[in-house]
């Protein structure tokens, strides 16, 4: 086994496990403030060097007992939803809170305006319903608009310009919603978009000429366009300056204030998950670890996304000795994390660190069969640990009833 790690998932512990996390409980979420705030001070000189805007998308990460660590950097939050935007609020308290929603609930805009600075909408039906509310409450409002341009490869489901896609208009449906009611345009004070998906910034200088072919002629009007998430700013060997140009465009030709809405970016590479194997079983040819975490429950993305989870020391199957499938605990038989190869083959009992596990992860996590949901803890710069929130049977069953 090599003595370091040396991928950027493992960079906040020096790719090694730390002597300390033997004795913690598994399995356990572990949030690294070294990692946060690097991440944050890249986002804070952006800003600074750009005169962009740059929000916390909480729907990737929103344990905020850590956002005193982001907040300094941040203009705000960005909500998909009434939860999201109080807990920006409330947790953010100064800052601005930006909400967009595929569509809103009637019985949720009054509370929504408490919270919220901004308010995107999705449609020019919904712009026209709540629109005048907004304005009237002294909001900024927006509408996302869909510039019908993809750039993503293998997350089909996650692009928002693919055909017959529900988010954002279309500069088709816009002139046809205007034409039938020409005081639509009265209400906007910006635009949003959000084409990407973990993505450099080359997408977002061919996203942005997209933007300028079918809503250029808009955004003199504008005071702000939002460019939504998707990019990967904090990721080793990002390509900054395209998106400063890409910013610098913006501001130059429209005239409008940018901002960003990055959720991962804030939090990648600053997390792990902390796990144990519990059995190991073979079935012809396939070696299957099982472990006490879950993909089904504990990292949905792995599932959903499809996605594959950075795991210390471990390779991809067949690049080392001993290829393994790590499993999880439920009866669902697709509850499988991956293949990995190892140097020897896991026993039970041994830890296993998975990286990248800030994101996506607590925010999305779940109790099917029961299963509990891990511990949250955060990493001090000098190693320590301490809980941010521990779950029991009762947070599994109050979900369910009285």
């Amino acid at each position: 086994m090599p003595a370091v790690d040396t991928r950027p998932p493992f960079a906040a512990i020096g790719g090694r496990v730390p002597g300390k996390w033997t004795a913690l409980p598994t399995p356990c979420y572990l949030l690294d403030e070294g990692a946060l705030a690097r991440n944050a001070e890249i986002l804070g000189d952006l800003a600074r060097r750009t005169g962009c805007k740059v929000l916390l998308a909480q729907k990737a990460f929103s344990n905020y007992d850590l956002y005193p660590i982001l907040a300094p950097h941040l203009a705000g939050t960005e909500a998909s939803g009434l939860y999201e935007a109080r807990l920006g609020a409330e947790e953010m308290p100064g800052k601005e809170v930006h909400v967009f929603c595929a569509a809103y609930r009637d019985d949720e805009m009054e509370e929504l305006l408490r919270w919220a600075d901004h308010i995107v909408f999705n449609s020019p039906a919904q712009l026209g319903k709540f629109g005048p509310a907004a304005k009237a409450a002294g909001k900024s409002v927006g509408l996302r608009v869909n510039p019908e341009c993809s750039t993503q490869e293998g997350h089909a489901i996650y692009d928002p310009c693919a055909p017959g896609s529900r988010l954002g208009t279309t500069r088709a449906q816009w002139d046809a919603a205007v034409a039938q009611n020409p005081a639509l345009p009265q209400l906007l004070d910006g635009l949003h978009f959000h084409t990407l998906c973990e993505q450099d910034s080359d997408a977002l200088a061919v996203t942005l000429d997209a933007v300028a072919e079918k809503f250029g002629d808009l955004l003199p009007a504008m005071k702000w366009l939002n460019m939504g998430g998707g990019h990967h700013i904090t990721r080793p060997g990002y390509d900054l300056a395209t998106l400063e140009r890409c910013i610098a465009r913006a501001q130059k030709d429209w005239g409008v204030t940018v901002y960003l809405e990055p959720g991962e970016a804030c939090a990648l590479n600053a997390g792990f998950l902390l796990t144990r194997v519990l059995d190991v079983v073979h079935n012809g040819d396939t070696t299957v670890a099982i472990l006490d975490a879950s993909a089904a429950c504990h990292m949905p993305d792995v599932i959903e996304m499809p996605y594959r989870p950075p795991l210390l020391f471990a390779a991809d199957a067949g690049e080392k000795p001993c290829t393994v499938r790590l499993a999880g605990p439920t009866c669902l038989a697709g509850d499988v994390i991956g293949d990995y190869s190892f140097d020897a083959e896991p026993r039970p009992g041994d830890l296993l660190v998975f990286g990248d596990m800030a994101i996506y992860t607590t925010c999305k996590n779940n109790t099917f069969n029961g299963m509990p949901l891990p511990a949250i803890l955060a990493r001090a710069a000098d190693g320590s640990c301490r809980v941010l929130k521990e779950f029991g049977y009762r947070d599994f069953k109050v979900r369910l009833g009285h």
